[in-house]
């Protein structure tokens, strides 16, 4: 059977094409992806759960893939701590070849079914961790090499893949399977796969964080203070949570080094 991620693009003389056509018609494609994210939100539903669940009893969340998949889990995982004010290292992601393959496409590295856990090893893998292999294709070795020695292991493993019945997914206990359809340049699955892919991670750590306890009504309370754009919105928030001037909410935040602790402390003191 074909695979929806390697099937011809609807589209053909794209080199013939005008920029305002091209830029209209990948446009057209990309607007079919969200509708393709809201048929799997059950699938992303289980996942999140099973992930809130593990970090509860104090597990981590690892992100794995190759090429274009790794480095959205990469992204994805990286982007936790200063948003949410998590620890570095209870979000990972790994990608096959290593750090170097976030640059550079590292040659047969995704082939290879075992580093994937042994890359996992490195990082002193345990049972109450989640392991979510992301592969547009589905059959990324590198991926169900380490997926099928995670369940071997009595690890939870997910998956985000944008093929069905694939060989990830059948290695994955809760699977997300989003067909975004085919690409605009055949093949391309950084393109309409790659933003599937990143609209459900971004479902996943957000939703994940606000069932933790990281969000406050909708406000990034534990965000780290990583640079003045941030210090200002920081301070903001305060101020609108207090009631208090701008240069009070400022000195308040400095303080406590977050919103959160600036607030709790504040309100502590005024009772």
């Amino acid at each position: 059977m074909k695979k929806t991620t390697e099937s011809d693009s609807k589209y053909n003389a794209l080199e013939k094409m005008s920029v305002r056509e091209l830029l209209t018609n990948i446009n057209k494609e990309d607007k079919t992806v969200p509708d393709a994210v809201e048929k799997v939100i059950p699938a992303i539903e289980k996942l999140v759960n099973v992930i809130v669940k593990q970090m509860k009893l104090g597990g981590r969340l690892f992100y794995m893939g190759a090429g274009t998949s790794g480095r959205l889990g990469i992204v994805d995982a990286s982007e936790c701590p200063p948003t949410f004010g998590v620890p570095q290292g209870l979000v990972i992601g790994i990608i096959a070849g290593g750090d170097k393959a976030i640059r550079k496409a590292v040659e047969f590295a995704e082939d290879d079914t075992e580093q994937g856990w042994k890359d996992l090893q490195q990082h002193k893998i345990q049972k109450n961790d989640v392991v979510v292999g992301i592969a547009a294709s589905g059959s990324t070795p590198y991926v169900i090499g380490a997926l099928e020695a995670c369940n071997k292991n009595k690890i939870t493993t997910g998956c985000i893949v944008c093929n069905q019945k694939s060989s990830v997914a059948k290695a994955a206990k809760y699977k997300i399977e989003v067909i975004a359809g085919p690409e605009f340049v055949t093949g391309s699955t950084r393109m309409k796969s790659g933003t599937a892919q990143k609209l459900v991670l971004n479902m996943i750590s957000t939703s994940v964080m606000i069932k933790l306890g990281r969000v406050k009504g909708n406000k990034m309370v534990d965000m780290q203070l990583s640079n003045n754009k941030l210090v200002d919105r920081g301070t903001l928030m305060v101020a609108d949570e207090l009631k208090v001037s701008y240069e009070k909410a400022n000195e308040l935040l400095l303080l406590h080094g977050s919103v959160r602790k600036a607030v709790n402390t504040f309100i502590k003191s005024e009772k």
